[in-house]
């Protein structure tokens, strides 16, 4: 049985959030300015605030990501990287070399991205 290389994820994950870093999405700020331009024109401004939400979203997605890979790097320095957060099985091999931050099992994980649509669909 394949066994995860923490040092090789450890590269990955150092990789993927300097990737995060150094993309330039985080620091951006040029669309979340209105001018006044925008303001004159209704049409022209709900264009604006429509790409704010999603630059907002986009940003959101990233910092998530960040905080999920830097946790896995402190996983990996105290021994509890690929470890599934609810059961404490290995989390597969295939799973965290796609997603090296994966925190859940497959089952685990599907079973909460089920709780999370039937939480959306009520709301």
């Amino acid at each position: 049985m394949k066994k995860i290389d923490p040092k090789k994820q450890r590269e990955l994950l150092l990789n993927l959030r300097s990737e995060i870093l150094n993309s330039g999405i985080l620091k951006s700020k040029e669309d979340l300015t209105v001018t006044s331009d925008d303001l004159a024109d209704e049409g022209d401004l709900a264009s604006v605030v429509v790409n704010q939400e999603v630059s907002f979203e986009i940003r959101n997605r990233e910092f998530e990501k960040l905080r999920a890979v830097e946790n896995a790097l402190a996983k990996i320095e105290n021994g509890t990287y690929g470890l599934c957060e609810e059961c404490d099985e290995k989390i597969k091999i295939k799973r965290l070399e796609k997603q090296p931050w994966a925190t859940l099992c497959i089952t685990h994980a599907e079973e909460k991205e089920r709780e999370q649509q039937k939480f959306s669909r009520s709301a």
